[in-house]
């Protein structure tokens, strides 16, 4: 038995076992090797497309627990922390942590983000990128703390968008479509994992699949610890404002995003400097949320376009839409 299986007893489905999903997953292992400063992970797509099964997948892998949860109605003083009720009105202030705090060290995971009040998403996300929570609201002045998470929040566009103030400040934005090849893949292992369940484990699925995650989750920790020392070239950077200027990205945020998400890239993959094909792969995870145009998609057509702007071959079309604008 694995690591990841004595720590964890609610079954989550291996994230090694997860059918496609390829621009999530490169999302998810980007952020995590970059740290705070990548600002997060936008996801985007339509019920039902496995969202919230990778981003738990993902946390079971990385932390052997699930992410903490933050739900749609909350409260400011259930997000940053506050004092006790019960023992406030006895006269004895007793500090409460929140759901910041709680994430320290993990994934804080906002489902359906765009639904949730704006006031509310601009004190997560100021959080996530200073690593510092200060609580000092109607009386309330609790000591500044640190707390560092990766920040991941899902929405389905039938619902609405986030406002792009909003959406600039995540970092990266994966877009889920599900392809029809896969459709048959992803059932088979739906029902191979409750066949797994009802074995109560006892089967290759499951011990296959926590191996390899447990693999996975090595290779990504050699990756962070790593990735700082690893080289950005000048033109690389040059290349980063020519991406956001060519795309209209609004600002200079995406310009940094492009130079740590292509570090992050290179260490990912086991580089010591940031080629062009790190930049290319992780453009549309920039990119997309950027423009202005706010549109969700990346088509084949973006792909030749940053091709042709780093004098490279474009990237394989695995998580574009195949419908050109």
């Amino acid at each position: 038995m694995t690591s990841t299986q004595q720590k964890n007893s609610i079954p989550i489905l291996p994230y090694n076992k997860i059918v496609g999903q390829e621009n999530l997953k490169m999302a998810l292992e980007i952020a995590y090797i970059a740290g705070a400063k990548l600002g997060g992970v936008l996801v985007s797509g339509h019920r039902g497309t496995g969202k919230s099964t990778t981003v738990r997948a993902f946390a079971q892998m990385m932390y052997d627990d699930l992410p903490v949860t933050l739900p749609i109605n909350a409260t400011e003083d259930r997000v940053v922390g506050g004092y006790k009720i019960d023992a406030l009105m006895q006269g004895d202030p007793v500090p409460q942590s929140g759901l910041l705090q709680d994430a320290n060290g993990k994934i804080l995971y906002i489902d359906e983000v765009n639904l949730l009040d704006d006031h509310i998403v601009n004190i997560i996300l100021d959080t996530a990128a200073t690593g510092i929570l200060s609580v000092q609201r109607q009386g309330i002045n609790i000591p500044a703390s640190e707390t560092h998470f990766t920040l991941v929040g899902t929405m389905n566009p039938e619902e609405g968008y986030l406002r792009p103030q909003l959406r600039d400040r995540f970092g990266l934005m994966a877009h889920i479509i599900t392809h029809p090849e896969h459709r048959a893949d992803i059932l088979q292992t739906v029902l191979a994992f409750d066949m797994a369940l009802a074995a109560e484990g006892k089967n290759d699925f499951l011990t296959h699949g926590y191996q390899a995650d447990d693999t996975t989750k090595i290779e990504l920790n050699q990756a962070k610890a790593k990735q700082v020392s690893v080289d950005i070239p000048k033109p690389i950077l040059e290349k980063c404002a020519e991406l956001a200027e060519k795309f209209k990205a609004v600002g200079h945020r995406a310009d940094f995003f492009l130079a740590l998400a292509a570090r992050a890239q290179a260490a990912r993959s086991g580089a010591v400097k940031v080629e062009s094909e790190h930049l290319r792969d992780v453009a549309p995870l920039v990119l997309t949320h950027r423009r202005l145009e706010q549109s969700e998609h990346w088509f084949p057509a973006n792909n030749e376009e940053v091709a042709e702007l780093l004098d490279i071959e474009a990237a394989p079309a695995l998580n574009v839409s195949k419908k050109e604008p």
